[in-house]
């Protein structure tokens, strides 16, 4: 069964601001532009779910969004959908995540609270519309801004196909909306199929997790390794679709995965060893959050008063200031700002940069 999309294509090649395309074709310079952004490169020293990772073969970020980008250009090629578009939202759906992956979002989404916290995947759009480029975006296409926010990978529907009506992106504010292309939808599904395995791999590799600990239901249905996992899903979904002209997967295999989603919370996600690391991500981000926040209060964007600080953590939050005062100017208030800069960090940044906070400065001495 051929999987086509309903919505117009003149609408979902539409940019926020018209644009000559060239070339490359709409969605592939989308694309380029993602993988040239600043926020994209920092993706390699983020989180993905082991905090800044010493060895070299743990997942980071910028590995996931490549492997979901794999797995949802696979799908698309069997189903004869359009793989830049899916190369594009794959690329850019994580651009939002904060420093210490889920944890950093949970603790910004607590100084969030009046502003209805903070979620990754709408933050994701505000990063391409607005915080790259010094505050002017990339402008990209209606159909990858439409992936990108509504690519939820924590929700586990068996099935899913395009939304009806097309959504408005920048009036999304909750994780109850879908993606309107098929793109989008085999993007959200790849999401979900590039973590599920790879996490496990990662616990297995740092010995959080035993093999012998795996349920027998995801073993013998799934596989045995993230390799062979994925290729199951991922054949799977390609049948499934193939069959009833919707993306998803068979009750064996969704069941497996709900399974193997469970053992992974119960023993990675909410494992104790991670647990203690919360407790040490919450410290670092607070000490950051009040600090910027109170040279913020008393400085604003008058970023030559930063240098009386004598801290290489207010010279880099001048320069950003300096760079992005022009868009923060056109908001309403200046709530973001703090929020914005900590969200961009990496986290090895956010690490120096708190460790220096609370490391007292030695004295030299002329002899």
């Amino acid at each position: 069964m051929k999987l086509e999309n309903h919505i117009d294509s003149e609408i979902l090649q539409k940019r926020m601001y018209p644009r000559v395309e060239d070339i490359r074709g709409c969605f592939f310079r989308d694309l380029t532009a993602i993988i040239h952004s600043y926020p994209y490169r920092r993706l390699k020293h983020k989180t993905q779910v082991f905090f800044a990772p010493h060895n070299d073969h743990i997942c980071t970020r910028m590995e996931h969004v490549m492997h979901v980008a794999t797995i949802s250009v696979t799908i698309c090629k069997a189903l004869g959908l359009d793989t830049d578009l899916a190369w594009a939202i794959s690329v850019g759906h994580d651009l939002g995540h904060t420093p210490f992956g889920h944890t950093g979002e949970s603790i910004l989404s607590k100084y969030l609270e009046k502003q209805g916290g903070f979620c990754h995947e709408i933050y994701s759009l505000r990063v391409v519309d607005h915080l790259i480029n010094g505050g002017k975006g990339i402008n990209l296409t209606y159909a990858v801004r439409d992936g990108i926010i509504n690519h939820c990978g924590e929700k586990f529907e068996q099935y899913l196909e395009p939304a009806a009506v097309p959504c408005v992106p920048e009036e999304v504010k909750s994780r109850s909306f879908y993606p309107c292309t098929w793109e989008g939808i085999a993007v959200r599904m790849s999401d979900k199929i590039a973590y599920l395995g790879r996490d496990l791999e990662d616990a297995m590799r740092i010995g959080l997790v035993k093999e012998e600990e795996i349920p027998d239901i995801v073993i013998s249905t799934l596989g045995d390794d993230n390799s062979s996992m994925i290729n199951t899903m991922v054949c799977d979904a390609v049948n499934n679709a193939e069959k009833l002209g919707r993306i998803g997967f068979s009750d064996p295999v969704y069941e497996a995965m709900v399974c193997l989603k469970k053992f992974n919370y119960e023993h990675i996600y909410q494992s104790q060893e991670l647990i203690k690391y919360d407790q040490r991500i919450h410290r670092l981000i607070d000490t950051l959050w009040e600090y910027l926040g109170e040279i913020f209060d008393r400085y604003g964007f008058d970023c030559s008063r930063y240098e009386g600080e004598q801290t290489n953590v207010a010279d880099e939050f001048a320069g950003y200031l300096k760079k992005m005062e022009a868009f923060y100017r056109t908001e309403e208030d200046f709530s973001y700002v703090i929020p914005d800069y900590i969200a961009g960090m990496t986290d090895k940044f956010a690490i120096d940069s708190a460790t220096e906070l609370v490391s007292p400065r030695q004295f030299s001495y002329n002899i």
